[in-house]
């Protein structure tokens, strides 16, 4: 893959996701042992989700897996009702999420405005 086609938006969106898969296995024996939350329960939640944003950071070829990543955020958020800490950690790696998708999505628009201008210059007149 070449440097044009490589995306910023989807190397520090992986980036968070795989981080995020980190934090999320790691609340499973948060949520048994201090939520009283049940063992299946909490693996299904915990160890799910990291599943879910290690397959989601390899899936960011499509547009439709930044949804879902989105929504992964609203689920980490959505953990502080269980453990209350995940409301901070997970707003953190919301914030990460959001800085990630809107800065990457910037830098792609102008690295293509880049590579356009330098393309013109390196044409030859007709």
């Amino acid at each position: 893959m070449s440097e044009r086609e490589r995306s910023p938006r989807r190397g520090m969106c992986a980036a968070v996701l795989s981080l995020e898969a980190i934090t999320l296995g790691l609340t499973t024996p948060v949520m048994i042992a201090v939520a009283d939350v049940r063992t299946g329960v909490a693996l299904g939640t915990g160890l799910g989700l990291a599943l879910v944003c290690l397959l989601l950071a390899g899936m960011l070829r499509r547009e439709w897996a930044y949804a879902a990543g989105w929504a992964v955020q609203v689920a980490a958020v959505g953990l502080g009702f269980v453990i209350g800490l995940m409301f901070v950690l997970g707003a953190i790696f919301a914030l990460l999420w959001g800085t990630a998708y809107f800065l990457g999505r910037r830098i792609e628009r102008e690295r293509a405005a880049a590579y356009a201008a330098f393309d013109a210059q390196q044409t030859p007149p007709a």
